[in-house]
């Protein structure tokens, strides 16, 4: 870990293993069903879509989770390389039960729009929001999120 990294946020094994399990179920099931054989053909093709859909985002969620959330002094990244926010750009914090939030997370909102980007379990951006969390433990997601308040406020 680099000295400069101020907090992270991770999926934990036992918590990445049942969100990948619980959709790839839902996924087992999908095909299950329409190798069962239904009222009509269209109804089978679009169980077997829906499982191709839903095995397709549980091997995302494996990869996603694979790598962590790190914020810095100057940005909030992702292991993989990829930054999600500078600092400077972030406007706000939320984390209210009502929030648009990934659970045990938080909502930021920044100054500029980039482009969409979903990392299931782990972080999502659309255009000018952020959501950090998902399979992470909320105690993680918690802190960055008090450190992120502490940046703004200083800030000003």
């Amino acid at each position: 870990m680099n000295k400069d990294v101020l907090a992270v946020v991770e999926a934990s094994a036992p918590r990445r293993w049942m969100g990948v399990i619980m959709i790839a179920v839902v996924s087992l099931m999908s095909f299950y069903v329409a190798l069962l054989g239904g009222p009509e053909l269209w109804w089978q093709a679009f169980l077997i879509v829906v499982g191709g859909a839903t095995m397709w985002l549980a091997l995302k969620m494996w990869r996603a989770t694979s790598e962590r959330v790190e914020l810095t002094e100057t940005e909030l990244r992702s292991t993989d390389g990829q930054v999600i926010a500078r600092i400077e750009d972030i406007e706000s914090l939320d984390r209210g039960v009502f929030a648009f939030k990934p659970s045990n997370g938080f909502l930021l909102r920044t100054s500029q729009p980039a482009s969409g980007v979903w990392q299931p379990g782990l972080w999502w951006r659309m255009g000018r929001r952020i959501g950090i969390g998902g399979v992470t433990p909320g105690s993680q997601s918690k802190f960055m999120a008090e450190m992120i308040s502490a940046m703004i406020a200083q800030r000003g």
